[in-house]
């Protein structure tokens, strides 16, 4: 089930924690964050590639194609067998905007962005079926966990596709990381 709790800069909790999706949509509307449920049931195989999941989903990506504009899609998955998952967790772990909005559509698994915005994080457990998007110089990153288990659609604006402006900051070593997060749920 998703989940929001907002933080402090200092990594302290300012309150409870949201599960209800449309209570979570509401805290993050105001920071334009679009958090929307969408159906994550197409059947797809064990190891499903890209091809796969965009033929499966091609209706969604076309509706959101028609809200945005796309210049492009890709699909990003990874399992705790991933040889390089160790390496694609750290890149997504450092704070960072990008000049694009990131749009994710979850089609199975879960993770967190973290989202920086006014003095406060906001931890947005995304799970399959959410599909978040995230303004252009938001600063935010995102956590997978040790043993990343997600699949997700991504959707890009400009046709470079992910560019991360990384801000430097330390601060996502002062919030709790997925693993963490998800236990104390």
């Amino acid at each position: 089930m998703s989940a929001l709790t907002i933080y402090r800069e200092d990594g302290t909790p300012t309150g409870e924690t949201l599960r209800e999706h449309h209570a979570i949509a509401e805290i993050l509307k105001p920071l334009s964050v679009r958090f929307a449920r969408w159906a994550a049931d197409r059947p797809l195989s064990v190891n499903a590639d890209q091809q796969e999941v965009v033929a499966a989903y091609a209706e969604a990506i076309e509706q959101l194609n028609g809200e945005y504009g796309f210049q492009s899609i890709d699909v990003v998955a990874l399992r705790p067998s991933h040889p390089k998952k160790e390496e694609m967790r750290a890149k997504f772990l450092s704070e960072h905007t990008h000049s694009d909005c990131e749009v994710r559509f979850f089609v199975d698994g879960r993770g967190i962005f973290y989202l920086h915005v006014g003095g406060k994080i906001y931890l947005v457990l995304c799970e399959k079926g959410d599909l978040i998007s995230v303004p252009a110089e938001t600063t935010h990153w995102f956590d997978m966990g040790e043993n990343p288990d997600f699949k997700c659609i991504r959707f890009f604006t400009l046709p470079n596709g992910w560019v991360g402006d990384f801000t430097g900051s330390d601060i996502a070593g002062r919030l709790p990381t997925f693993d963490q997060y998800v236990a104390g749920l």
